[in-house]
C-alpha cells in the first residue's frame, strides 16, 4: 500500500502521525507540545510548496526538493575540491591556477615526476628548444609604444594588467593591482569604468580605457566631453589611452549600470547621476565609421598632449578591419597601439551566446592583424597588445610569435590576488573580496599583502619567459618566430604555427614582420 503513495501523500501521513504522537504525549505531559515548534514551520513550507505553481520539483517533493537546489549551489565547489584533476577545470585548470599562486607567493614553482598532459592528443603544443641556449642580460622585457605622431611615448612591460573596472572589482582589489604594478613597474588598465581614486592610490602606471559610455569624460547627455577628458588625462599616472570598441567575452554587446549599484562614489567617478540606471551602448556616439574614428583618435592624442592612444577590439568582420587599415594608410592617421582581445577573453558577466559563439580566437586574430598592418605598411607605427588567457611565459611567447608586442592578463592577475575561480563574479558575492562591493567581503583582501603577490607574479612570469627564450635560442623578442612552435593536428601529424597561421614565399626562418597571412 505504501509503495503506491506519492511523496506528498507520505509526508502528509508523516505529519499526521507526528501530530497524533505529540498530542498523545502532551496529554500526559504538556512539555511535549514544544515538539510542535519545529514541525509547524515545516508544515507551513509543505503547504506553500504544494500550492505554488512555479517549481515542479518543490510541488512534487515539498521538503526534500530543497536538497536539489542546495547541491546545485555547491556543485562548482564539489567538482573543484573533490573531482577535478590537475588538468581539469574551466576556464583555467588547477595546474594553471597553481602556477599563478606559486609565483604570486614566491614559493616553489616546480612540478614533480614529469608531464601530466597527453602529448599525443590533438591540440597538444610545444616549443622547439635549441642545442645551444643563449643568455639574455636583461631582467625585464619592455617595448616602447608611440608612433611618429606620439609626443610622449611609453616604455611598457610586455606583460600588464588587463581592463577591469572599479565597480566590477572592489576598491581593495583595484588598489592592490595598481600597487603591484607600481612595485614591479608595469601598467594597469583601468577598465571602462573610469579612473577611480583607488587606481591612483596604488600608484601604478595607468592605461585609461574609454568605452561607449565615456565614463569619466562624458557630459550630462552621455556624450564625449573634451573638457573632462583633458582634465583627467593630464594626471601623471595616466601613461596611455585605450579606446574600447569591443571585448572578446561579449563583442558588440553593451552593458548596464543598475541604479542599485550606481552609488554616489561610483557616480562621481563615472560622471553620471547617482542612483540612476546608466547604459553603455554597443557602439560609440563620437564616431560612426573608420575615418571618423581615426579623427577621434587624433583628437584624443592632441587633447592628451601626445600620449599614446590605442584601440581595443575583438576581430569579427575582417573586411571592416582591412578597411580601417586602408583609411590609416591613406590618411596617415593611426593609433599607437591596437589591443586584440581574443574570443576566449573573460568578463564578470556576459550572455552565453556572445561568450561562446561570437568573435575570433586570439591566435587567429593576432596573425590576421599583424598581416594586415604589414600589408599596408603600418606595422612599424603600431604596436599590438594581446589579451585572452595569457598567464604563463609560454603563453606570452606564443602570442609574440604571432605578432604581438605586449600582452595583457586579467584573470591571471586576479589569481595573484587570491581568486579561487569560484565562478561567482556576476553575483556580487565573491568569497575572496575581489569581484564584490560588500564591505564584509572586500575587507578580507589585504592590500599590503596582495600588491606584493601581484608584483611577484609579474616578476616571476617575466623571469620564466626569459628562461624559455634562452632555452630556445631566442636572443630577443624579435627573434621569437612561429616556425619554432608546434601543434599536433591529428595522429602522427604536427604543424608549426607558421604553417597553421602563415605562408611564406621562401622556406627558412623568418621574422614575424615578413609573414603573409593565409586568408583562405
Amino acid at each position: 500500500m505504501l509503495t503506491k503513495l506519492s511523496v506528498r501523500q507520505l509526508i502528509a501521513v508523516a505529519f499526521a502521525a507526528i501530530y497524533a504522537l505529540v498530542f498523545y504525549l502532551g496529554y500526559q505531559h504538556a512539555a511535549y507540545y514544544l515538539l510542535l515548534i519545529p514541525v509547524l514551520p515545516l508544515q507551513a513550507v509543505y503547504i506553500h510548496n504544494i500550492r505554488q505553481p512555479k517549481h515542479s520539483i518543490l510541488r512534487n517533493y515539498p521538503l526534500v526538493g530543497y536538497l536539489r537546489y542546495f547541491f546545485e549551489s555547491i556543485r562548482p565547489e564539489i567538482r573543484q575540491y573533490f573531482f577535478e584533476s590537475d588538468l581539469d577545470g574551466k576556464p583555467f585548470s588547477r595546474r594553471q591556477r597553481s602556477i599563478v599562486y606559486q609565483r604570486a607567493k614566491n614559493v616553489r614553482q616546480t612540478v614533480p615526476f614529469g608531464m601530466q598532459a597527453n602529448s599525443q592528443e590533438n591540440g597538444f603544443e610545444w616549443i622547439a628548444h635549441s642545442m645551444f641556449p643563449v643568455h639574455i642580460k636583461e631582467e625585464d622585457l619592455r617595448v616602447t609604444v608611440g608612433s611618429r605622431r606620439c609626443k610622449q611615448p611609453y616604455s611598457a612591460s610586455i606583460y600588464n594588467i588587463s581592463a577591469m573596472s572599479y565597480g566590477s572589482l572592489s576598491k581593495t582589489a583595484v588598489t592592490a593591482l595598481s600597487g603591484g604594478a607600481k612595485l614591479d613597474n608595469f601598467a594597469h588598465n583601468t577598465g571602462e569604468g573610469g579612473v577611480s581614486p583607488f587606481h591612483i592610490e596604488g600608484g601604478g602606471d595607468l592605461i585609461w580605457q574609454i568605452g561607449t559610455g565615456y565614463f569619466g569624460c562624458r557630459d550630462a547627455k552621455g556624450n564625449f566631453s573634451e573638457t573632462l577628458f583633458e582634465e583627467q588625462v593630464a594626471h601623471p599616472n595616466i601613461k596611455m589611452v585605450e579606446l574600447k570598441l569591443s571585448q572578446g567575452a561579449k563583442p558588440g554587446h553593451g552593458g548596464i549600470l543598475p541604479a542599485a549599484k550606481n552609488t554616489p562614489e561610483i557616480a562621481a567617478i563615472r560622471k553620471v547621476v547617482p542612483h540612476t540606471t546608466v547604459a553603455s551602448p554597443p557602439g560609440h556616439s563620437a564616431f560612426n565609421d573608420q575615418f571618423t574614428m581615426l579623427l577621434f583618435i587624433e583628437k584624443l592624442r592632441i587633447l592628451s598632449k601626445g600620449k599614446p592612444v590605442g584601440i581595443k577590439l575583438c576581430i569579427g568582420n575582417k573586411q571592416e578591419f582591412e578597411r580601417l587599415c586602408q583609411e590609416m594608410m591613406h590618411n596617415q592617421i593611426f593609433p599607437d597601439f591596437i589591443t586584440i582581445d581574443g574570443a576566449e577573453g573573460g568578463t564578470g558577466a556576459a550572455p552565453l551566446e556572445f561568450t561562446d559563439s561570437l568573435g575570433m580566437p586570439l591566435y587567429d586574430s593576432l596573425a590576421f592583424t599583424h598581416a594586415m598592418l604589414k600589408k599596408y605598411n603600418l606595422r612599424n607605427e603600431i604596436k599590438i597588445m594581446a589579451a585572452g588567457k595569457i598567464i604563463t611565459g609560454v603563453d606570452i611567447i606564443k602570442a609574440i610569435s604571432l605578432g604581438a608586442d605586449m600582452c595583457y592578463s586579467a584573470r591571471g592577475m586576479m589569481f595573484a590576488l587570491g581568486c579561487i575561480q569560484a565562478l561567482q563574479c556576476d553575483s556580487g558575492k565573491c568569497p575572496v573580496g575581489i569581484a564584490t562591493q560588500e564591505p564584509s567581503l572586500y575587507k578580507g583582501l589585504d592590500v599590503s599583502d596582495k600588491r606584493v603577490r601581484v608584483a611577484n607574479f609579474h616578476r616571476n612570469t617575466i623571469k620564466s619567459t626569459i628562461e624559455v627564450m634562452e632555452a630556445c635560442g631566442f636572443e630577443g623578442l624579435r627573434n621569437i618566430t612561429p616556425d619554432k612552435i608546434f601543434r599536433r593536428v591529428e595522429s602522427g601529424k604536427t604543424r608549426s604555427f607558421e604553417q597553421l597561421y602563415f605562408k611564406t614565399a621562401q622556406s627558412g626562418t623568418i621574422r614575424p614582420s615578413e609573414h603573409q597571412l593565409i586568408l583562405n
